[in-house]
């Protein structure tokens, strides 16, 4: 079976609201999991704002008016995050071999920047499983995949939001109905970046909260945890591992493919990622004015500041200038857990800057890093084709990429 052959049979087969699934060809199941989010309550939306851990609270700073008239633009963003029921109740596919009952060592994969399905990455947790023999779990992303309402996949209501894009901003490039909705939402408030990542982390936190306390239905409490990302994906993973939030990633492996790179080392513009207008709001905030824009929002301050490690720690991943010490020294002491495989040709994050990233700026911190070349056209988003043309020479190269990775989490 070729990596095309696979990629539609599981396609096929796949359907997020089937809670069972068998795969009798792969001797495997997938398991849609139900997940509810207790940490909604961090995003934009809510009149009010309370930090448990130190019992701050905080008032609301957002208007979520576009003050532009358009009735897309306008319906998108007068919409309180947090209100937003399919990013709180949402289920999770496990992949887990026949033979198994309750796994005792999981790879959790993180997906992509604007991702909305799990088509491409099902034949990669099928052979990370087939490789490693270990249970994969695919976790979304908040207002990913199943998390966000199904307007924002509709491909004639984003039409028009890209056409009122280009309308307000005629000197837009890279707008489509593939990137309108995530675009739309970052570019009017950039901050929606570091929110919903932050639930995320919590969610994975909850996650593996859950895992610990024996009450998860698939995973064994004691299970070895690991993770494969993509993308930005990446960007989370690193995040999450060096932070080490009690100490549950002590032992923990990550391998990323396509990924790795700070935040202002990646070009995210792309018809299938973010428009130019989201690209330069994301770089103006996070990299340009972020201590300005701190002075304004106390509330982003307070989640940056020494109190919490996960915001210090993602602060100290946007930007390959500063930061320098504190980010290289804990990615010197979790380097051994650490490796990636990156693209020649990926133009979204280059291959130099996962080296660069992740290598430090005296080349001394010794995480792996491999660098791969496909004899077919490719690109960031589509490493992997699925054309009879290159059948062949993309099962491969598949093939050859996640028996690395595979090596890389065993």
């Amino acid at each position: 079976m070729s990596y095309r052959d696979d990629y539609l049979y599981l396609r096929e087969k796949f359907e997020q609201k089937a809670e069972f699934i068998t795969l009798k060809k792969f001797r495997m199941n997938i398991l849609n999991t139900s997940f509810e989010s207790y940490n909604y309550d961090i995003l934009p939306g809510e009149e009010h704002y309370h930090c448990q851990t130190h019992d701050i609270s905080f008032e609301e700073s957002y208007s979520l008016d576009s003050k532009i008239t358009a009735p897309h633009l306008d319906e998108l963003l007068r919409i309180d995050d947090s209100r937003i029921e399919e990013n709180i109740f949402f289920t999770y596919p496990i992949l887990k071999p026949f033979t198994i009952k309750k796994s005792k060592e999981v790879i959790i994969l993180l997906h992509g920047l604007n991702e909305k399905s799990w088509e491409k990455y099902l034949p990669w947790a099928h052979k990370l499983v087939e490789y490693t023999g270990k249970t994969v779990i695919l976790f979304p992303t908040a207002f990913h995949m199943n998390r966000a309402p199904k307007k924002w996949a509709d491909p004639k209501f984003m039409s028009r939001l890209s056409n009122e894009r280009k309308k307000f901003y005629p000197k837009v490039t890279n707008s489509s109905f593939a990137n309108a909705a995530l675009s739309t939402r970052l570019q009017f408030l950039p901050q929606r970046f570091i929110w919903s990542g932050l639930q995320t982390y919590y969610d994975i936190l909850q996650l593996i909260d859950q895992i610990r306390a024996g009450v998860h239905p698939h995973i064994h409490k004691d299970a070895q945890i690991d993770f494969f990302s993509y993308s930005v994906g990446s960007f989370l993973a690193e995040i999450i591992m060096m932070t080490n939030e009690n100490n549950y990633f002590e032992n923990s492996k990550l391998c990323m493919f396509c990924g790795g790179p700070l935040l202002n080392r990646m070009s995210p513009a792309s018809k299938y990622i973010l428009d130019s207008e989201a690209n330069v709001a994301i770089y103006s905030f996070f990299i340009e004015h972020l201590e300005v824009e701190l002075k304004r929002d106390k509330r982003l301050a307070h989640y940056f500041s020494d109190l919490h490690h996960i915001g210090k720690y993602f602060k100290s991943m946007l930007d390959y200038n500063k930061m320098i010490t504190f980010r290289e020294n804990r990615l010197k002491k979790i380097a051994k857990r650490i490796s990636a495989l990156a693209l020649h040709k990926d133009e979204v994050v280059p291959s130099i800057e996962v080296e660069l990233s992740l290598h430090g700026h005296n080349n001394k911190i010794p995480i792996k890093v491999k660098s791969l070349d496909f004899p077919y056209p490719y690109d960031h988003v589509i490493p992997f084709p699925v054309t009879e043309k290159y059948e062949k020479e993309v099962d491969k190269c598949f093939t050859r990429s996640m028996k690395f990775i595979a090596s890389q989490l065993k």
